[in-house]
């Protein structure tokens, strides 16, 4: 049982927070004296009359209290927190001399055995990971720990914090399994399972004052308790709590255990929203604990934790308390000291405390920016190691016939923007440089990528040497050959060498695919454009040094290794038409040198783009007919693929359907979605790029497609639920060619965000604006996906903060030019933290 000392130590604690102004207990602190007072009395009748001295000063101090004014009250305070040390000191004094004093003399006649150990052959149990014993408060352990049964003492000391979790005592492996739907298998895990937010019940009130919405605490008495049985079987618990200057009802449902725990005459600590009923204020389920302990679920920044079932927040909130206080001031700091200070950033044990359980909303930013900033730096020195390792490996250092060059740029049908001369100029020096390129070309729809790659693979030409390009689909892989067709038919006719370009797919077979085989081998293709089929291991080059990446992200990590395995060390450019933050790029691209297109071809018109209601659905179609009596043809973007009760969309098939029988009966439409076989839908694309359909109804699939220059009209259908980023890529298919063309956006019932999407694409052409536009609207998960596998899981980090990434970049380029390879002892711990971030090596784009 508590000491009447503690008690009112802990009531007093609450009264200083509050500002000494006499709100916290029942009737304010005269009244509490006198209940005090008696209770004490009765606990310590027949004690220690040296406590019973200390029990009446206190008592006379407690009665002054509340005449006094508000700095009067705090010396009060201090001179009663000083009486009650000195009072908790003499009851440890007299609990340690009765523990010490003889035990009595055993009967005679029959001896006493000791109790059989259960565990005799065990090793001793670390005394810090020994089950916490009920321990007065004012005996706080120097190192609390989870306690551990002690067979698994030993395991749990070595392992450290790669312990599994079922080792902590109490736990055992049916919880442990439920962790790990959470994904934490160790404790490490169990450290880094961070709240999702949480709830401020700092705030003390009266009862009397207490207002209905407010998340809030009371401290008071427990007048009565009781339970009843609902029909349905429901057990609802019912408590009346008073602090004298009203009552509170507390209601918890199926939770009958609660009577033995709370009683009529406690104190305790009540904490939750305040709701209303019948006109009084009352709390539904609230979080309670006795006044006399440490808190845990109230009055403080309460943590609130993932969950799954079988785990509540209570059960997690004592778990975790108990790891967090062993185990994070055994973290060893991987942080070099000169980054934390030059950064500002707590330690990394401050940092695990406060991100669990805060003092204040300010420790708490601080904790949770350097866990970010950690996940940042260790990203950032990972991709930065990709870089070093790809440039220190031998490279093929091209020479080639500059004025032939300059001479087929001359022979293209239309002028190079200067975006594009620029990223040429990059991409040559690499080849020139005899170090490996690596490169990521960015540019948005319409920019003009491929003829950079395509002037990039004629200068390889010049140079006796073999290129190859890889394309997501058959589509886009037939796409690039007509063009690269088209352009060394004017490189022919200006009297300039051409190489010989071949297409390699799935759909070229027999007789050519071997021949195609046989020349690649010889090296009488200088190059190839392709999909997957260039991977397969029977494609052999005589000296492939040039490999284009259409679309990288459509690949994984394996495909492009794979391809770069058919030549020695060969240049690689990778290209995207996702428009990326230039911060954020190099964040995720740390690994590659950048090219950006910012700059759109002359002649080039923006799409103009309109956001319509949906009574004026009607209107866009008479829109499209019009455009498709004009010659030209359409799109139309459904969210799904099939209708959904649950999401109000409308569906591609049933739209197909629809629209093909009461709208355009007399049209030529057809439907793309994902879940088609690919063959299915090159057949229908094709069929779209030659005329043959005039109306294409399609899921988002279409988002990076082919180019049908003829195609002047995209309607989206739910366009409230697409980012910004997709839109404009979706506004991409068309406006390919000098006809003016249009984008429609249909929204059912847009939220705030929405709207302010639709607003922000009707007026940004910019995809680079737009893109910045959402990676704030919206954060980065569309562009953590143009990653895809082999790159690590940012749990915490947010990529909005451009801020965060800039230093994490800076820090990671000053540590590369101190310890490029993290030799040096003093890093051998970040070293760990990073090869555990990334799981395994790091592949390079």
């Amino acid at each position: 049982m508590a000491s009447p000392f503690q008690q009112l130590q802990k009531i007093l604690k609450h009264e200083a927070q509050d500002g000494y102004r006499n709100r916290i207990v029942i009737g304010g602190m005269g009244r509490f004296a006198d209940h005090w007072y008696r209770q004490a009395r009765a606990a310590l009748q027949g004690g220690d009359p040296e406590l019973l001295l200390a029990l009446e000063a206190i008592y006379a101090d407690l009665r002054r209290y509340e005449a006094a004014d508000p700095e009067e009250r705090r010396r009060l305070v201090e001179g009663l927190e000083a009486r009650i040390q000195e009072a908790l000191q003499r009851e440890r004094h007299l609990r340690s001399s009765r523990s010490a004093a003889p035990a009595p003399p055993e009967p005679v006649g029959r001896p006493q055995p000791s109790p059989p150990s259960p565990h005799p052959a065990a090793p001793p149990e670390p005394p810090a990971l020994r089950k916490p014993e009920a321990e007065p408060p004012e005996k706080p352990r120097a190192r609390p720990a989870p306690p551990v049964s002690p067979r698994r003492a030993a395991q749990v000391e070595s392992l450290g914090l790669e312990a599994p979790v079922h080792v902590i005592h109490g736990l055992g492996r049916e919880r442990a399994q439920r962790l790990g739907r959470l994904g934490v298998q160790t404790i490490r895990d169990l450290l880094y399972l961070l709240p999702r937010r949480y709830v401020d019940f700092r705030a003390l009130k009266p009862i009397h004052r207490l207002r209905v919405g407010e998340e809030v605490t009371v401290i008071g008495e427990v007048m009565d308790i009781g339970s009843r049985q609902t029909g349905n079987g429901l057990t609802v618990i019912k408590a009346l709590i008073t602090d004298g200057s009203g009552v509170v009802e507390c209601t918890w449902f199926n939770q009958p255990y609660l009577l033995d725990r709370i009683k009529p005459g406690a104190f305790i600590v009540v904490s939750g929203r305040v709701d209303e009923f019948l006109g009084r204020p009352v709390f539904r389920s609230p979080e309670w604990e006795p006044a006399d302990r440490e808190l845990l679920h109230t009055a403080r920044i309460v943590p609130i934790y993932p969950l799954t079932e079988g785990l509540t927040q209570r059960f997690m909130r004592s778990l975790m308390k108990r790891v967090v206080d062993y185990w994070a001031e055994r973290v060893e700091d991987p942080l070099p000291a000169w980054i934390r200070e030059a950064y500002g950033f707590p330690d990394l044990p401050a940092a695990l405390r406060q991100v669990h359980f805060p003092d204040d909303w300010e420790p708490l930013e601080k904790a949770r920016r350097r866990l970010a900033f950690d996940e940042v730096f260790y990203l950032q020195i990972g991709l930065l190691e990709a870089r070093r390792r790809w440039r220190s490996a031998p490279g093929r250092a091209l020479a080639f016939d500059e004025a032939l060059l300059e001479r087929a740029i001359e022979a293209l049908p239309f002028t190079l923007t200067n975006a594009q001369r620029r990223a040429l100029s990059q991409i040559l020096e690499d080849l020139r440089s005899g170090v490996p390129m690596n490169r990521l070309l960015q540019g948005e729809v319409g920019s003009g990528k491929t003829v950079v790659a395509a002037l990039a693979a004629y200068a390889v030409f010049l140079a006796g040497v073999q290129s190859a390009i890889m394309a997501p689909t058959e589509i886009l892989a037939e796409q690039h050959h007509r063009n690269l067709l088209a352009l060394a038919e004017r490189w022919a006719a200006a009297g300039l060498p051409t190489p010989t370009i071949r297409l390699l797919t799935a759909g070229v077979t027999g007789v050519e695919r071997a021949q195609i085989y046989a020349e690649l081998a010889e090296g009488s293709c200088q190059l190839v454009v392709g999909t997957h089929a260039l991977i397969q291991e029977e494609v052999a080059f005589r000296d492939l040094a040039f490999v284009v990446i259409d679309e990288q992200q459509r690949f994984g990590v394996l495909q492009r290794a794979a391809l770069r395995g058919k030549g020695y060390n060969p240049h690689v450019l990778v290209m995207t038409a996702t428009p990326i933050p230039r911060t954020l790029a190099l964040t995720l691209y740390g690994d590659l040198d950048l090219s950006v297109l910012d700059e759109m071809p002359p002649g080039r018109r923006p799409v103009l783009t309109r956001w319509l209601m949906p009574e004026e659905r009607e209107r866009a179609y008479a829109f499209i007919r019009r455009q498709v009596a004009q010659g030209h043809q359409a799109y139309i973007i459904c969210p799904l693929v099939e209708g959904s009760d649950k999401i109000e969309a409308r569906a591609a098939v049933e739209e197909y359907e629809r629209l093909q029988r009461e709208v355009f009966p007399d049209l030529r439409l057809g439907l793309i979605h994902g879940r088609m076989k690919s063959e299915e839908k090159e057949a229908v694309m094709n069929a779209f790029a030659r005329g043959e359909i005039q109306v294409l109804v399609a899921t988002p699939v279409v988002e990076v497609g082919v180019d049908v220059p003829n195609a002047t009209v995209i309607l989206i259908e739910g366009a409230d639920r697409f980012g910004l980023a997709q839109l404009h890529q979706f506004r991409g298919r068309v406006g390919r060619s000098t006809y003016p063309s249009y984008c429609l956006l249909l929204a059912e019932s847009p939220s705030e965000a929405a709207i302010e999407r639709l607003r922000a694409i009707e007026t940004i052409y910019d995809g680079f604006q737009l893109a910045q536009k959402d990676l704030e609207m919206r954060g980065p998960g569309d562009f953590l996906g143009t990653r895809q596998s082999g790159f690590p899981e940012l749990r915490l980090a947010d990529l909005t903060d451009l801020r965060l990434l800039e230093l994490a970049r800076e820090a990671a380029e000053r540590l590369a030019e101190r310890d490029p390879e993290l030799q040096a002892p003093e890093h051998r711990r970040l070293a760990e933290a990073v090869t555990r971030f990334w799981q395994g090596p790091v592949e390079p784009s």
